[in-house]
């Protein structure tokens, strides 16, 4: 990827309802109900943010919530833990859809 994410572009977040407003204001309002507590903590929350974050590969959303995560108190070891879930369900997600592959592999068998 080299220099496509570049740092500072997150900070031009706040501005992406530039060419839309209105939808712009109704993904912060969205955004603003769904990560304040709840059910859950404002800390699960956020560690939540972060598997998917990086489960997606967001380099903008990394930096933000591990900086939120460290905000909030977030041991180093708790956002390791919280990575392995997003590891182990990705990979759960891989060998899921190797029902695909075996399908093909059962029915070139036949």
């Amino acid at each position: 990827m080299g220099d496509y994410y570049e740092k500072k572009d997150l900070e031009d977040f706040p501005d992406i309802g530039e060419y839309a407003p209105e939808l712009g204001e109704k993904y912060f309002a969205y955004y603003g109900e769904a990560m304040k507590a709840g059910l859950l903590t404002e800390r699960e929350k956020a560690l939540i943010a972060l598997v998917v974050a990086t489960t997606q590969r967001c380099p903008y959303c990394i930096d933000a919530y591990t900086n939120q995560c460290l905000s909030l108190g977030i041991s180093r070891e708790e956002m390791m833990e919280a990575q392995h879930v997003g590891a182990a369900m990705t990979a759960g997600i891989v060998l899921a859809h190797t029902t695909q592959m075996r399908k093909i592999i059962r029915k070139k068998e036949m």
